[in-house]
Parts: C-alpha cells; structure tokens; sequence
C-alpha cells in the first residue's frame, strides 16, 4: 500500500510548531496547538494529565488516542514538546529543503520535526480512512531540563505495551541501548575567616573541593560509563577564606553494578580529601564537613533484536525499504524512563542535526521519509 504524502502540508506544520514558542516549563501556548491540530484529525480521546505542578510546567503531559482496529496490538509514539534555549521567537529559514533558524534561535526540530512527522501520518491515515494500529502519542513536558514530565507521568494512563520515541539526530538510525545515570550534588564545607587578618582561623572549601575532583574519577572511564563535574559554586570574595563549595555533576553508565561503584569511588575521593585535613596551626575555627548526595536521574535502557518493538520496526523498514541502523547512545531520553516503567520503547532518529545550537537544521526529505516509517509502523 503506498500513500503519498504531502510535503509541503508537512513542511508548513513543522514551521508553525517551531515558530511556537515552547521552552521548558513553558509549553502551554504549543500543547494548546496541538490539541486543535489532534481534535482535528479526529482524536477519539485527549488527556492533559496532571503532572504540571510537579514539572513546573504550565501545561501537563498530553496523551492522543486513536482507537484504530483493536485487533492489532497498539503502539504509541513519544515527543517532547519543549525546546531548550535560546528558543524565543523563533524564525524559520528554508533554502531548498533545508530548515534552520535565522541565526540567533535554535530552529527546534529537536523534538518538533518528530511531532510533525505523527501529524502528516495521522492525517494521512485519516484522509484514505487506511486500517491502522490503535495509536497512543505521548507528547511530554520539561523533557530538556531532565525528563521532567515523563518522570511525572503516571504510565497507568498508558495502554501501549511498547512505543517509540522520535527523538535523536541523523536519519536510519535506531537506538536500542542508552545509558542509566546518577546526578550528583556535593557540597564540602569550610570555615569562614578573614584572608589577610586570621587565615589560621578558616578552612578553605575551595582547596579541599579541588583535591575531591583531583582524585575523583572523571571523563570517559570505559566502553559503558562516564562521570562529569558540570558546575561549581563557591566563595564570596578575595579576602575571605571560603566555607562552602558546591559541585553538581552526573555519572552515567549501560552497567548498573558499575554506576553504583562509580558513585561510590566519587564520594570516598570527597570524603578522603575532608577527612584527611589537617589544621598546620591549631588555630582553625571548626573542621570542614562534606555532604554527597546522588540521585537516580534516568534508568538503563537495553532492547535485543528480537524484543517485539524491533522486530516491528524491523518489518516497517523492511516494508518501504528502508535500512537502518541501530547504535546505542550515551544519553538519556524519555524512553529511558518508559523502558523503565515496563513499556519496550525504542528510539527514531528525526533527521535534525546540531541541536542545541543556532546550528540546528533538519532537512524536508528526512521527515517525509520518517512519516513513512511511521505509517508503515502504523499498518
């Protein structure tokens, strides 16, 4: 069955959503959009969860239902709504077939080119009244500033057992595999004293914070993990003798064993450089201290070539005669947090490239050759 689809209905789309703005915890403006657009197609169900005053968005998490012929098994398709920064009054440029920003925004086909691409196949779809699988779209909040809104997500509204996330760069490519990841938050506290007048009195935060990161473990560590001190905050002034420093960072590895280790090597290199202080004068006013806390950020995702959402995508590739490759990936995304809540969930490339920066782009050809797949995903 082949279904043409219409190019520039699907470009026209794109623009308009990424010409919405929709940075985090501001995605109400682009969330009531796509309600209109999905009561239009003819959504049999639309669900704003409840979930905002946990993300701090002012909009929830969206859920689309499309009832579809029951006899097949459902499956839905995920996107984020918001876009990171700069992303405020955005600019559509095209040339050709490609799309940018006009230079001083990002363009926001990360993760928009994914929610055009489920509305041109949807409404292809619906236009030829073409059987399809019951669908579920799972448009979610916050997602940039750490899967906020799929984290707030109750997946009992989710009737799907397994789905995809369109969310990831190049083109052909799925990602089977994504690391699981700990935030961390350190803090070593000194005492405060006067630089020039009594720095016997103090306890230099700064210079036991150093001695942590020098012996911690950092970068890449192997195949499967990493560790990264991102920030750092501390001191008030020259002439004073800093009594706080505070470190946020992240470890992240496949392995769970060893993201627990990683951890734990990080905090006894803190707890080392506390610990062995020592006051060279006897005149210091307190002794320093240390707090460590590590948060679970997102869960590993692992999927194997015969877990029935690959072999589905397997097959719709197959059926368009599309190739593709599968990778794993070092980051996180809102389908470590549904794979973590036991719905197999597998991530499609967009097409978009060099996200996160004026740079961004994403070419027309790519997202008609992602509905595609969609489609055939979907019959």
């Amino acid at each position: 069955m082949k279904i043409t689809i219409d190019r520039e209905r699907l470009a026209a789309d794109f623009v308009r959503l990424c010409e919405t703005d929709s940075p985090s915890r501001e995605e109400g403006e682009i969330a009531a959009l796509l309600q209109t657009m999905f009561v239009r197609l003819g959504a049999d169900e639309i669900i704003e969860d409840d979930s905002a005053p946990a993300t701090g968005s002012n909009t929830g998490n969206l859920i689309i239902r499309f009832a579809g012929n029951g006899a097949l098994e459902p499956i839905f398709l995920n996107c984020h709504m918001d876009t990171v920064e700069p992303g405020r009054g955005v600019k559509v440029r095209r040339v050709g077939d490609i799309f940018s920003s006009s230079g001083d925004t990002i363009l926001g086909s990360d993760d928009k080119s994914g929610i055009a691409a489920i509305v041109e196949a949807v409404r292809c779809l619906r236009e030829r009244a073409t059987p399809h699988r019951p669908l579920e779209v799972i448009l979610t909040t916050c997602e940039e500033i750490g899967l906020l809104g799929a984290k707030s997500l109750d997946p009992a509204l989710i009737r799907a057992r397994i789905g995809y996330a369109l969310d990831s760069t190049g083109f052909g490519t799925v990602i089977t595999g994504a690391p699981a990841a700990n935030r961390l938050e350190i803090k070593v506290r000194g005492v405060a004293a006067h630089a020039g007048l009594h720095p016997e009195w103090g306890v230099n935060a700064i210079h036991l914070a150093a001695r942590g990161i020098i012996d911690a473990p950092l970068g890449r560590i192997d195949e499967e993990s990493t560790v990264n001190f991102g920030t750092i905050q501390g001191g008030t002034a020259t002439n004073i003798v800093p009594d706080l420093v505070t470190i946020h960072g992240e470890a992240r590895s496949h392995n769970p064993a060893t993201l627990d280790s990683l951890t734990r090597e990080i905090e006894e290199a803190f707890a080392r450089a506390v610990n062995r202080w020592q006051d060279p004068s006897g005149q210091a006013k307190g002794n320093p201290e240390l707090t460590f806390i590590a948060t679970p950020d997102f869960p590993a995702m692992r999927l194997d070539r015969n877990d029935p959402v690959i072999r589905l995508i397997e097959q719709a590739a197959t059926a368009i005669g599309l190739p593709l490759e599968y990778k794993i990936a070092g980051g996180g995304s809102d389908a470590n947090i549904f794979n973590g809540y036991g719905m197999q969930t597998a991530i499609i490339a967009t097409g978009m490239t060099h996200v996160h920066s004026t740079d961004e782009q994403v070419d027309l050809e790519d997202m008609v050759r992602l509905t595609r797949l969609l489609i055939a995903l979907l019959t």
